[in-house]
């Protein structure tokens, strides 16, 4: 929107659609509270989703079963029957040529899907090339290069942000909750709690018997390592690709 790319879109004959595995009413709060000019459609049984992969068109990975990783960051009841599906981008024209195609594969290196979109402006230049180029030469490849919007912390980086935002108790996602402010601030409010929490412990060797409070660091260490290994290993283990083509 910033950039103008939707304008662009419906001046060349397009629309945009924003399609999400949460229900609807959580596709119309986000609408309302990022204030979109397009369309957010929700999808929880995947039935868009699952219709593009079987036409060829994008087969998204997906989460499958446990979610409490993503529940404990979300102030509502995660509503996702069928898991929820990883970040695409999709165009196609009216006569079903594939123009752009791109999608998330979960790993390491992007925070298992949370960072590392192509950027607006990037997709809509490959989208134009695409509808300039002959139709002879077929259907636009998936992207696996793109040039995207963030390069991801490194993984240690972000294991201490989960940490920071679960006040130390725990990993907690950091999953968009209608009303959460998701400016630019967000996170350097969240990784300053590390001085806290690093004043909490100096504060409690200067005070308190050394060998007590090394005990109760140790222990406070061995939890959220054990946490850690649970809950976002059970994540990362149940992504799969949707039924289709792939």
């Amino acid at each position: 929107m910033d950039e103008g790319i939707v304008e662009k879109v419906r001046a060349a004959g397009g629309e945009i659609y924003a399609i999400t595995s949460e229900p609807q009413h959580l596709a119309d709060q986000a609408h309302e509270h990022w204030g979109l000019n397009f369309e957010n459609v929700g999808d929880p049984h995947q039935e868009i989703a699952r219709t593009c992969s079987e036409r060829g068109w994008l087969t998204l990975y997906a989460n499958r079963g446990d979610l409490e990783f993503l529940q404990r960051g979300a102030n509502w009841k995660l509503e996702h029957p069928k898991g929820y599906f990883q970040p695409g981008v999709l165009a196609v024209t009216s006569d079903k040529r594939l123009l752009y195609r791109w999608r998330s594969i979960p790993s390491a290196e992007n925070m298992q899907g949370t960072l590392a979109r192509p950027t607006a402006d990037y997709v809509w230049n490959a989208i134009e090339g695409a509808l300039a180029a002959d139709t002879a030469i077929g259907d636009a490849a998936l992207d696996d290069d793109p040039v995207v919007d963030s390069t991801p912390a490194p993984w240690p980086l972000f294991v201490a942000a989960l940490l920071a935002n679960g006040w130390f108790l725990g990993v907690k996602s950091m999953v968009y909750s209608p009303g959460l402010d998701l400016g630019p601030t967000r996170m350097p409010r969240i990784m300053g709690r590390w001085l806290l929490f690093a004043a909490f412990w100096v504060s409690a060797f200067l005070l308190l018997p050394a060998p007590l409070v090394g005990v109760a660091l140790v222990a406070w260490f061995v939890w959220v390592m054990r946490d850690m290994r649970q809950v976002m290993g059970k994540a990362r283990l149940t992504k799969e690709l949707l039924p289709g083509k792939n």
